[in-house]
């Protein structure tokens, strides 16, 4: 039996996107896998409910994704790049009953949110595109001709967030259109305008269509969604309602019933997430989840059950992410459904629930669940011949309590080759958010299982300002306390854990990524208790990171300041102002195009650390953003997880390795490319 390796990346098949066949006997979901260092291959699978193995639906060409089953079940549509010579992915449909997929578009910006009307006639969808794409008619229909925009020189910028993601918006919005399958030319007409974004179209009816329109005063400084229908057959388009939200996340229903996400303006990073309902006959607002004193997970947007009489939505719960049902009109308490592992993308057919769970022992999996979770089945096992033949640790779960006296939950890992009476290192793993929770699997089960595999202890937990353990807890960190509280929480579990008799307490290392590396440095910062560090997309200097980020509403609400009035105050709260505290080896990742936690913070802290003699290095991916971790290219994550591990071990006594400063590229998979040089670059060595 082998143990986890950071390369086994390429072999690990992720689920995505389950959707259930209007009849129940099939799921339809997105295998996707690593195809070459640089790109993945993501097809649609079929997986009948009754047990038999999943069938290959799509052909291996291209990225697949968002696959759609008719009304009627005789046609799925998905979005694919599948013959283009760009990313730009399009629609397209192909029967279930077996003949060719058909391209619906060719369009300019792209197919993204794709939903069928009722009568399966028509498929709305949403692409991102300039005033000049509409006025000259790129966003419907390029008729073969090639386009390629030229880059901004000079970008010119005015909008307050002008980029996101991993890339630059450059005058692009988000339109919501709707091609006629029944037309000739499968017709794409275009029913918004304007310089503001259009987002999540749900149909109401076969003739009506609700969509998101972020165009209340600044968009870009404020959460102010409204809900808006059009009617096609009157052509016009009316205002139903408005909430406050990060995503309007709409289900409706053909009797006049809306439900949305709703999080409260103010202060509305420490804030749950509820699912607000909108009778438009009565005029009457429910609050379903008014009861349940957790959050929304915006992962799984809410859906009707059948009968529309429930709403099913999923939400963070204690280490799991579970499904929960409702009654629309909040007749009685939520009651959990579906749980046992992190659920991570649901569909609610008229008697099945589809979804993905992956738990400690897998990486993710398609389920299937009666209405009431009364029973559940698992239908696939994409990672069975990877897991057959690989030493899977199961995680302990573990409650401590604060000097506060609070309860943090929190999880180890011990080695699979684990023995009685020896020690090992202790390496300690933090997330971000900071408004988010782990669990025992989800996008961290490769890594967690990795560094156990390479003969550490894992402990991981979820502070106070995580989600899943009601409001109260959720919002500790108000008023700046992101250092202090999550300090304190943290380090009240690393005492509890490595008061162990088999944890060499002189042996441990921290690594966090984004607010889990803003953590990471806090801590070093305050400690000299660990041996290493490895620090990922970190904020360092609240002050820059307001400047630079999309998300300038996190320092606002978190800590009630900005820079003009309170520069110290957040310079203070900033892992900067204690660099020259530091004496932990610290190694510093980050990505060129990460603009939620742009570059420069990780430059301005790798100085400092430099200039105040820190054994330190920068590591810095190009063509990789924020998301590097769970979606970057696969040579990038394997070499992300080598250097992680290469630097815990060069520091630790239980290894008999260099430090990573003084070992070249030795213990790289990338050392074996000719043309390393051209996948990153690297700061702090004179050797590489």
């Amino acid at each position: 039996m082998e143990t986890v390796r950071a390369s086994d990346y390429h072999d690990i098949v992720q689920a995505e996107e389950p959707r259930i066949s209007p009849d129940g006997e099939e799921v339809a979901f997105v295998r996707k896998v690593p195809e070459s260092d640089d790109e993945y291959e993501a097809t649609v699978h079929v997986v009948p409910v009754g047990g038999d193995e999943p069938r290959q639906f799509t052909v291996s060409e291209g990225v697949d994704s968002q696959p759609r089953w008719s009304p009627s079940g005789d046609r799925l549509a998905f979005v694919s790049t599948r013959g283009a010579d760009d990313d730009r992915p399009q629609l397209w449909v192909m029967p279930t009953g077996g003949g060719e997929a058909r391209q619906v578009t060719d369009v300019v910006g792209g197919v993204a949110e794709i939903a069928w009307s009722p009568d399966g006639s028509r498929i709305a969808f949403t692409q991102q595109v300039t005033e000049d794409d509409r006025e000259e008619g790129r966003d419907t229909g390029l008729d073969g001709d090639e386009f390629d925009p030229d880059e901004p020189d000079p970008r010119v910028i005015d909008r307050k967030v002008y980029r996101a993601g991993q890339r630059y918006f450059d005058g692009k919005r988000s339109h919501v259109y709707v091609t006629d399958l029944e037309s000739d030319d499968d017709e794409i007409r275009r029913l918004t305008d304007g310089d503001y974004d259009h987002v999540n179209p749900e149909w109401a009816g076969e003739t009506r269509l609700l969509y998101g329109a972020r165009r209340t005063g600044d968009p870009d400084d404020n959460i102010v969604i409204d809900v808006v229908e059009y009617d096609f057959d009157a052509d016009e388009e009316t205002e139903v309602t408005q909430t406050t939200g990060w995503t309007p996340m709409l289900a409706a229903t053909g009797d006049g019933r809306v439900a949305y996400a709703y999080t409260p303006e103010e202060n509305a990073t420490l804030r749950q997430t509820e699912i607000e309902v909108l009778d438009r006959e009565t005029g009457e607002v429910t609050r379903p989840t008014e009861s349940l004193d957790r959050t929304l997970a915006m992962a799984v947007s809410p859906q009707w059950g059948p009968n529309n009489e429930s709403l099913y939505f999923a939400t963070p719960d204690e280490g799991e992410y579970a499904i929960w049902r409702v009654p629309g009109d909040a007749g009685s308490d939520p009651e959990r459904v579906v749980g046992d592992g992190e659920v991570e993308a649901a569909t609610v057919g008229a008697d099945k629930i589809a979804f993905v769970r992956s738990e400690w022992d897998h990486p993710g999996d398609v389920f299937v669940s009666t209405p009431g979770g009364a029973e559940s089945r698992r239908l696939t096992r994409v990672n069975s011949d990877y897991l057959d033949d690989r030493a899977i640790c199961q995680p302990e779960e573990v409650r401590f309590e604060n000097e506060s006296g609070d309860e943090i939950q929190g999880w180890v890992l011990t080695p699979p080759n684990f023995e009685e009476g020896d020690e090992y290192p202790l390496a300690v793993e933090i997330h971000g958010g900071p408004h988010s929770m782990w669990s025992t699997s989800g996008t961290m089960w490769h890594e967690f299982q990795l560094l156990a595999a390479r003969g550490y202890v894992v402990f991981w937990s979820n502070p106070r300002g995580s989600t899943g353990y009601g409001e109260e807890f959720m919002a500790a960190l108000e008023g700046g306390k992101w250092g202090e509280v999550a300090y304190e929480d943290v380090m009240a579990g690393v005492e509890e854990v490595a008061s162990r008799e088999y944890v060499d307490d002189e042996d441990m290392y921290v690594t966090g990524g984004s607010y889990g590396g803003y953590m990471t440095t806090w801590i070093v910062g305050q400690t000299d208790r660990f041996a290493g560090a490895v620090s990922q997309r970190g904020v360092y200097e609240l002050n820059s990171f307001y400047g630079s980020t999309d998300a300038f509403k996190l320092v606002e609400w978190d800590f009630d300041a900005n820079p003009w009035d309170d520069y110290e105050f957040l310079w203070e709260r900033s892992p900067t102002a204690l660099a020259d505290e530091v004496d932990t080896p610290t190694l510093l990742i980050h990505s060129d195009d990460d603009y939620r936690v742009p570059v420069n913070n990780a430059e301005m802290l790798y100085l400092m650390y430099k200039k105040n003699d820190v054994e330190t290095r920068l590591v810095r991916y190009p063509r990789e953003g924020h998301e590097l971790s769970r979606s970057g290219e696969p040579a990038h994550v394997v070499d992300r997880l080598e250097r992680i591990v290469r630097w815990f071990d060069g520091y630790s006594d239980h290894h008999d390795a260099p430090k990573a400063l003084e070992r070249g590229d030795d213990g790289l998979s990338a050392a074996e490319d000719d043309d390393e040089g051209d996948d990153k670059t690297e700061s702090g060595e004179d050797d590489e």
